[in-house]
């Protein structure tokens, strides 16, 4: 067997204490856990794992091997790109998933540019809302678009940080007034996304840098952003945006950005994989490629 992917093999279960959950964010058998973490003790002579039916721990040596077990892993990753990047020649096909929206507009121009450089790698692009497993879904990739990741166990690269805006027509203004301050919020239909502010918080920053949370609610909430924009566009009230998606309606005045003195929260682009130990070369490449073409993008500032 192989060292190095047995070391692996082992990490997974040394983290999570399980052997099952480890066979399951792996994508293999829990017999073949089994028999990697078996060849590894018989190989290192000595064991690396007490366990029964009812629990995992870490023998003294285990917890020794788990200390150590990232250094060699990132050494031997390192090692490989170093010497496969000059002539391998990325192959295949790469399962994307993405929030619809900036799939369709946006990283679809960037999949496009890639397939250019890399010709016989095909791209499977998928919708993907935040919430997809990406074993159960077999995905190699799903770019997530939130305040912050849910899930600390996944493994995200950022791609991109996009400032978000307020926004209604000069119509609904009109009738409902300008909000002057962010309290002034809460007598207003504000349209929320259900996903990227599950609790109906708004999160503003003064131009003093004072952080503003405000309550709001309204007539609708949606986990599709562009059903959101739709009503704000037809006069239904104040929705909250990536800037991507409104900086056009704002442009040709079809919207008008609320509380311009007020910086909305921001949300984080990143690019999430199963597993980083096993991240085949060309999601590699495509991961870093992503950060290259969103870092030079107007709507985007670099926070890396």
């Amino acid at each position: 067997m192989n060292t190095i992917e047995c070391i692996e093999v082992f990490v997974e279960v040394a983290k999570g204490l399980s052997f099952s959950k480890a066979a399951e964010r792996l994508g293999i058998s829990r017999s073949a856990v089994t028999k990697k973490i078996s060849w590894l003790e018989q190989t290192f002579e000595t064991q690396l794992l007490h366990r029964n039916t009812k629990r995992v721990s870490l023998t003294e040596s285990g917890e020794i091997l788990l200390r150590n077990a990232d250094t060699l892993s990132n050494a031997v990753n390192d090692l490989k790109d170093l010497v496969c990047s000059p002539v391998q020649r990325p192959t295949g096909r790469i399962r994307v998933g993405s929030p619809p929206s900036f799939g369709g507009v946006h990283l679809a121009p960037a999949i496009q540019a890639f397939i250019e450089t890399y010709p016989d790698v095909q791209i499977s692009l998928l919708i993907d809302d935040g919430r997809s497993d990406l074993i159960a879904e077999n995905l190699d990739l799903s770019v997530r678009i939130a305040p912050r990741l849910k899930d600390t166990n996944q493994v995200a690269y950022k791609i991109a940080v996009v400032p978000q805006v307020m926004v209604a027509t000069q119509a609904y203004l009109d009738k409902h007034g300008w909000p002057e301050a962010p309290d002034d919020l809460k007598m207003h239909n504000c349209l929320i996304h259900s996903l990227k502010a599950p609790t109906g918080c708004w999160r503003l920053t003064d131009g003093l840098g004072v952080p503003h949370t405000v309550h709001v609610s309204g007539s609708l909430n949606s986990n599709l952003g562009e059903s959101l924009l739709h009503l704000a566009r037809r006069n239904h009230g104040i929705s909250m945006h990536p800037s991507y998606m409104v900086e056009d309606f704002i442009r040709a005045g079809v919207l008008r950005v609320v509380l311009p003195d007020y910086r909305c929260e921001g949300l984080d682009i990143y690019a999430v994989v199963q597993s980083k130990r096993y991240l085949p070369y060309k999601v590699r490449l495509l991961v870093e490629h992503l950060r290259t073409w969103f870092r030079d993008m107007e709507w985007t500032r670099s926070d890396r």
